[in-house]
């Protein structure tokens, strides 16, 4: 078996579609990685998206392979040797398979030296989402090869892969978000909202059963002889749905299966003052540490001992518990897993502590906030990379008020902001000595 596997994949197309597809597959994962440095989660569902790219292009392999069989008349040869349909079509099935499900874990690996020294975190759910990823690829190759064989036309392949690309690209503006829809595409679902994010493992049950029904559909429609008979490939389709939609969790069970809370949970330092971040982005504990450790140092004269990572989500909405003697930090990462923008997380941090909590709705002041953070860091607030998002001229001003006062004046009104902030209070004018 193994020397007509060999004999197989030298002859046909399999070798040339794995190098397009691995090839595809890595330049869209390289040129995205800030979409998925966060972790191994978050390549996975990233590679699980690019399906759209993937899927087509593995379409087109199979159907090309179909019509160069077919422009070699290599049926009517295979027709007049004494061995049964199964029996000649085995080979090539197996060899397409093997082919797109090397391409696709190759982008995979090509991919994971960029953050292999920062990534910690390694849920078993994102080994259910590579399976997902690698069935739907065989499904694509085998249906390509199906639809090449009933249509033997140049035109075929490339028409195959626009209609592919076109259906994957528009299917998830044009239906509406959810488990179930999700079930019946394996692309859709996949976008990553927070660095906690996750597919649930019904879902994923779910799209592995509707991949290979449509897996086994390709295979059925590959066999008939009579095309009469390619209806037969909607017994396994009708199957397949049906069992999808019994498996697949919707509603408020989808939504509070996209987040991770094993992901959310704080890892600490052992040691004094204590800093923590997310499971998620464990591999930075490192260098996070020393900085945190500086802003909490400058806040000596408040309440404020720990530093938690802010593990707040949007959707489904999420917040950690507030504490008077925890200051949140906002951990980003970059293109290539580490913290991005180092010298952004002291200033953002004291910023958050000077700014009254949610709770207290419109008197929360985040430039009498800014200027107190900047204050304390002894840098002027800036925009930039490093510094603040905008300009903030208010914030400047009142910074600059502070720098021209007696350190110990200065200093008192910065910390009667932070006092001002946790009981909720107008802190406008505390910093300029209108309000004492």
């Amino acid at each position: 078996m193994n020397r007509i596997l060999a004999i197989e994949l030298r002859r046909s197309g399999a070798l040339g579609a794995a190098l397009l597809i691995a090839v595809a597959g890595t330049i869209v994962l390289h040129a995205t990685a800030g979409r998925w440095s966060t972790g191994w989660m978050a390549l996975a569902m990233t590679q699980r998206e690019y399906l759209a790219v993937l899927s087509p292009l593995a379409m087109a392999a199979g159907a090309w392979q179909s019509y160069r069989e077919h422009r070699a008349n290599v049926a009517e040869l295979l027709f007049s040797v004494p061995r049964l349909r199964p029996h000649r079509m085995v080979p090539i099935l197996a060899t397409t398979a093997l082919a797109v499900v090397v391409a696709y874990l190759v982008a995979l690996l090509a991919a994971a030296p960029r953050i292999a020294d920062t990534a910690r975190y390694l849920p078993s759910a994102a080994f259910f989402v590579v399976a997902v990823g690698l069935v739907t690829m065989i499904a694509s190759v085998w249906l390509g090869l199906a639809v090449g064989r009933l249509v033997p036309a140049l035109a075929t392949a490339p028409g195959l892969a626009v209609i592919g690309f076109a259906l994957l690209i528009l299917a998830p503006h044009a239906l509406p978000d959810g488990g179930f829809t999700a079930a019946f595409s394996p692309a859709m679902g996949m976008s990553m909202f927070s660095d906690y994010d996750t597919v649930d493992g019904g879902v994923s049950a779910a799209q592995a059963l509707w991949t290979a029904a449509v897996a086994v559909a390709g295979v059925v429609l590959f066999a008939v002889q009579n095309r009469r008979f390619a209806f037969a490939a909607l017994l396994p389709l009708a199957i397949g749905a049906t069992a999808t939609a019994v498996v697949v969790p919707t509603g408020d069970a989808y939504d509070q299966g996209t987040l991770d809370p094993v992901a959310q949970e704080l890892v600490c330092t052992d040691d004094t003052p204590r800093v923590c971040v997310s499971r998620a982005h464990e591999g930075l504990l490192p260098e996070v540490t020393p900085k945190a450790r500086h802003a909490l140092e400058l806040l000596k004269k408040t309440s404020i001992v720990e530093a938690h990572e802010d593990t707040s989500t949007f959707s489904p909405p999420t917040s950690p518990r507030s504490r008077a003697d925890t200051a949140l930090m906002s951990i980003a990462v970059d293109e290539h897993g580490h913290l991005a923008h180092p010298r952004r997380l002291e200033p953002t941090m004291l910023t958050g502590v000077f700014t009254s909590p949610l709770s207290c709705g419109d008197n929360r002041n985040f430039t009498v906030a800014t200027a107190a953070a900047y204050w304390l860091l002894d840098r002027q607030p800036t925009a930039g990379p490093d510094g603040l998002e905008f300009d903030d001229p208010d914030a400047v001003k009142l910074w600059k008020g502070l720098q021209a006062l007696p350190r110990a004046e200065a200093e008192a009104r910065v910390i009667a902001v932070y006092q001002a902030a946790q009981k909720c209070q107008d802190t406008t004018d505390l910093l300029s000595g209108g309000a004492r």
